[in-house]
């Protein structure tokens, strides 16, 4: 018996418990973020719901890995491939972040690498409806959210260019 069973007995309410965890964290997370788009903070609304979604992942994956490995396995501790997966996801999204003089850029790519790392391990661990949906929710938040924050007449948004071009000392 996984701990979503032993969340609801019927099974198929313990998939939907864990769909409303998922749009829970997403929507509660966006209250906060709405508030930091408003303020035109470099995380807004697209990058706090991703994170609030990967961390709701990462949590019921953690109660169903136990739960199933506890069943079979013993006292082996499966969490730790979690925290490898997310110390190495959280490091790769870290490199995508640019901070300039008055920018931040990168923010919802590196929430979105570290929500790709969630569904990594939750198809690893054989959890393929969670994975769905919440690829599926992670989907309409990065497609989406966008939308709705640029609807708004009176934002406006900081445009900066970045001269990349190189310059040759060396000849002359």
């Amino acid at each position: 018996m996984s701990s979503l069973e032993l969340l609801s007995p019927a099974g198929s309410l313990a998939y939907l418990e864990v769909a409303f965890r998922l749009v829970m964290a997403v929507a509660l997370a966006g209250l906060l973020g709405w508030d930091r788009e408003e303020k035109d903070r470099p995380a807004g609304l697209r990058t706090y719901m991703l994170v609030a979604l990967a961390a709701a992942v990462f949590t019921v994956l953690t109660f169903e890995i136990f739960e199933t490995v506890r069943q079979f396995a013993g006292n082996t501790d499966p969490i730790r491939i979690i925290e490898a997966v997310t110390a190495g996801v959280a490091f790769l999204a870290a490199g995508t972040i640019i901070q300039g003089r008055d920018s931040v850029r990168g923010l919802t790519t590196g929430a979105g690498m570290w929500m790709a790392g969630a569904l990594g391990v939750a198809v690893g661990a054989g959890y393929y409806l969670l994975a769905i949906f919440a690829a599926l929710l992670s989907f309409a938040i990065l497609r989406f959210v966008h939308v709705l924050v640029q609807s708004d007449p009176g934002r406006t948004t900081k445009s900066i260019l970045i001269d990349e071009t190189e310059v040759d000392e060396g000849s002359g």
